[in-house]
């Protein structure tokens, strides 16, 4: 009798293994798939070293400016630019030696190979002067369609923060991505916002960094200094 009671008490256990053990993958909860990644709201980069297609009458490529560049004093790092006038680059000089990922993905960029005439924005989400102007410099990529390119260069700043600039202001341009700040030791410039003005020749021809450019600001920098005719 007290075997046949051990035999019983057992049983049950014996079961308890044996259906943890022999089901299938079929049996199992399907895993959930991870959350799909935000689509950037910006544009890739695959376009930024062919040229633009076509210029305004009477638009031009830039003359050569002989006034020596204004030395800014260099803000601490996380600190914007103080309002004041800035110079061109004395007879224009080439785009750093760097190379930058895109927002995107995709193949990283060439600085030197972006197709001038560009605008080139350096800019972070937690700068507000960049935030003020980034919506000017969306329209400015509108109206100058086909007679340049305006190009974003995102600095020490998170990708989330970057994403939500892009969707809230409707920013489309590309951007580049300079986690590392690289741009900024190049040309020595601590301060954002900071904008290159760059010739069909690849030739930067003026560094702005004067604080939020507005769309009469940037339509006159770019005829100055690139010699195009933008509507403000």
């Amino acid at each position: 009798m007290n075997r046949r009671r051990l035999a019983l008490a057992v049983l049950p256990l014996l079961l308890a293994v044996t259906g943890c053990t022999s089901g299938t993958a079929d049996d199992e909860p399907a895993l959930r798939p991870a959350a799909a990644e935000r689509p950037s709201p910006f544009r890739d980069c695959a376009t930024l070293s062919t040229a633009p297609r076509t210029t305004s009458p009477g638009s031009g490529t830039a003359t050569p400016t002989t006034d020596t560049p204004t030395t800014d004093t260099p803000a601490s790092p996380g600190t914007t630019a103080p309002n004041g006038p800035t110079a061109p680059v004395a007879g224009g000089s080439a785009l750093p030696e760097l190379t930058l990922s895109c927002f995107t993905g995709g193949a990283p960029v060439v600085l030197r190979e972006v197709a001038g005439p560009a605008v080139i924005n350096v800019w972070a989400s937690w700068c507000p002067p960049c935030r003020k102007e980034l919506p000017a410099f969306q329209r400015l990529s509108e109206r100058a369609a086909g007679q340049l390119q305006v190009v974003g260069v995102n600095s020490r700043d998170s990708r989330g923060g970057a994403q939500s600039i892009g969707e809230d202001f409707g920013v489309r341009f590309p951007i580049l991505v300079d986690q590392g700040e690289a741009l900024q030791r190049e040309l020595k410039r601590n301060a954002i916002p900071l904008t290159l003005f760059v010739d069909a020749d690849g030739q930067v021809r003026h560094i702005d960094a004067s604080g939020a450019l507005d769309d009469t600001k940037l339509a006159k920098l770019v005829r100055q200094h690139l010699g195009l005719a933008v509507p403000a």
